[in-house]
């Protein structure tokens, strides 16, 4: 990767790419620092609790906006989650399928505008959530001698910052170095992990002996930077061989290619999906109900980190996990494309055989993909209770879900500035 950003800034054209993505990274920071009029932001950070649930997840990936109460407080989840359901749509809807797949440039500018309407009605219903939690912890003043005015001020605000932070990411995905939207996801991520880090090195004045707590953490960071790399770079390739054919004079085919398929293809989704659908209902709870001994048995006995939502968790990592497989591979189109180019897959005749060859391969995979996250969930944050990493608060910076979008987003950057490099090099050939 290093090598790649040499390369890359030996480019002209891909170096200023670079700068105008750092600029447009930078405006985007300092927006996260631009606190809401009317909004006491002590008791937004007093309100939020930051652990690896739907709340703490946003507010990493905000790079703390969230918890500060400033004006990207929302930062670009409402797009992220539009999008997320605009790619689902297109696969049950008919018409959506048929605009995204046939449409062409036009058809995916249409997707793309409806995304975005998408993201603006969800960036409202968030808004109306945080607000309401906000209000229930006195945290909102009253605008023009109105709590409601205040609160309907603070809404616009947060549904106006969210856009603001979609527009930059669509900016960078433009005219930088593309996928603007993970970046900026990436740099909130770490940019809450390294405010963590760093001011768990500042407590080392005071207590000295909290620098093995911090070396053995950073070693384990590493360790798991290493596995989650390992496992998203790994895949199955099974093995497809075409015919020979003669057209004409000339003999085209025979030549064996593969199909990957990755065993953790669905991503961070089902760890997104699953800890949305696990907090959903306590959120709602403590918005509306908030202090009842209803709210108080729900948090105890189902709420984050009581032991039913521990066991819960896994098992919706895995059922999303699932369902996403399925949504994102289909058996049947594959083995038809393959039927149609006049190749198969060695030892399985076309057709019925070579669809279910397909359907098991993918479901073990996937299988040991979604595993391979359920326990990715549990076992980093226990291993950091049991180091007393979460003393030094560096156990809600460093979630899985975090590490995971992390590696994700610098794999994909890497593979965008290479195809870049690659296509400025064929260029120079042809000129």
């Amino acid at each position: 990767m290093f090598k790649t950003l040499v390369n890359a800034f030996k480019t002209p054209e891909i170096r200023n790419k670079i700068f105008l993505t750092l600029l447009i990274v930078l405006v985007y920071r300092v927006c996260c620092f631009v606190p809401i009029p009317g909004l006491d932001p002590w008791t937004v950070s007093a309100s939020i609790n930051a652990q690896d649930t739907l709340m703490g997840i946003m507010s990493a990936v905000t790079g703390g906006a969230l918890s500060q109460g400033t004006l990207l407080a929302l930062g670009i989840v409402p797009y992220i989650n539009a999008s997320i359901i605009m790619q689902l749509l297109s696969i049950v809807i008919p018409a959506l399928e048929k605009l995204s797949k046939e449409g062409g440039d036009e058809g995916r500018k249409k997707i793309a505008k409806l995304t975005r309407y998408a993201a603006v009605v969800l960036a409202a219903i968030q808004a109306l959530g945080i607000v309401l939690s906000w209000n229930n912890a006195g945290a909102i003043s009253a605008v023009f001698g109105s709590k409601v005015v205040g609160c309907v001020f603070v809404g616009i605000i947060l549904v106006a910052g969210s856009m603001l932070a979609m527009w930059l990411g669509e900016r960078i995905t433009e005219y930088g170095i593309g996928n603007g939207t993970s970046l900026i996801i990436f740099i909130g991520i770490l940019s809450t992990a390294g405010t963590a880090l760093v001011g768990s090195i500042s407590t080392l004045g005071v207590a000295p002996e909290n620098i093995w707590t911090i070396l053995l953490f950073i070693g384990l960071v590493v360790l798991i930077f290493g596995l989650i790399v390992w496992m998203d770079l790994s895949e199955r390739r099974i093995t497809v061989q075409y015919a020979k054919q003669v057209k004409g004079n000339k003999m085209i085919g025979g030549q064996n290619t593969y199909i990957p398929i990755k065993i953790n293809a669905s991503g961070v989704l089902p760890i997104i999906f699953a800890s949305a659908l696990a907090t959903f209902p306590q959120m709602i709870i403590n918005l509306f109900w908030a202090g009842t001994p209803f709210a108080i048995w729900w948090a105890q006995y189902l709420g984050a980190g009581s032991i039913v939502n521990t066991i819960a968790m896994p098992l919706l990592i895995i059922f999303f996990a699932f369902f996403y497989a399925q949504v994102q591979f289909n058996p049947e189109d594959i083995a038809r494309t393959i039927q149609q180019r006049g190749g198969a897959i060695p030892s399985h005749r076309p057709g019925k055989p070579t669809i279910d060859y397909l359907k098991k391969i993918n479901n073990r995979i996937t299988l040991f993909g979604a595993i391979f996250l359920a326990m990715l969930s549990l076992i980093p944050s226990l291993c950091f209770t049991l180091i007393g990493a979460d003393s030094l608060g560096l156990n809600s910076a460093f979630t899985s879900t975090g590490m995971l979008i992390i590696v994700s987003v610098a794999l994909e950057l890497n593979k965008q500035l290479e195809g870049q490099i690659m296509m400025r090099h064929y260029k120079g050939i042809f000129k």
